[in-house]
């Protein structure tokens, strides 16, 4: 019986051993430059911001690296507080209220909108350039944006942008800013582009 006590104390020190408790990753907003919202007055408009759709790996919350050409990791212990498309979709729609005239809703709500602006996201995350592989990664973010007319289902406009934002060491949260001053630049892109087609459409 004694024996049999001490073989079931060892097994349980064992199975202690083989399953540590893992640390829980750290989550990271993407950082926002505060804007004053546009001063004008606000044009009749309204833009309703779609959720983009992305792959499989740009779906979830994962900071993803690209440390040789056609090779992702990602950071480990770390992870986007939402997933990337939910976090992209908030800053272009915050973007858009700072930054233009247009009345700008998410497609959580319930009210109809003239346009919709559509989109593919391509690229979130960062990556280490061929000339200075020991030096600090830079943020890529690729969208391939739609505006398309609500009561026509027209297309109005269609274009690319492309963000690359050096960051300023390789550490996670030196990455996690780059990619917030990236977000900046892509709102603000979309912002002047959306709101000079809808004034003409």
């Amino acid at each position: 019986m004694r024996r049999l006590a001490l073989l079931l104390l060892a097994s349980t020190l064992t199975a202690c051993t083989l399953l540590p408790e893992s640390e829980p990753p750290s989550l990271h907003l993407l950082p926002a430059t505060p804007l004053a919202p546009a001063q004008s007055a606000p044009l009749e408009a309204r833009l309703r911001v779609e959720t983009p759709q992305a792959s499989a790996l740009l779906s979830g919350a994962r900071i993803l690296v690209m440390p040789e050409p056609n090779r992702l990791q990602a950071y480990a212990g770390a992870r986007w507080s939402d997933r990337i498309p939910l976090l992209l979709r908030d800053r272009l729609v915050e973007g858009l209220r700072d930054r233009s005239r247009l009345q700008v809703q998410d497609d959580n709500s319930p009210l109809s909108a003239d346009v919709a602006l559509v989109s593919d996201l391509r690229a979130f995350h960062s990556v280490y350039p061929p000339t200075e592989a020991q030096g600090s990664p830079v943020a890529v973010i690729r969208l391939d944006a739609s505006l398309v007319d609500e009561s026509q289902r027209r297309l109005l406009a269609e274009r690319r942008f492309e963000v690359r934002e050096p960051s300023e060491g390789a550490a996670v949260a030196q990455v996690v800013e780059a990619f917030g001053r990236a977000a900046d630049e892509l709102a603000r892109a979309i912002a002047e582009w959306s709101e000079e087609v809808m004034a003409t459409r």
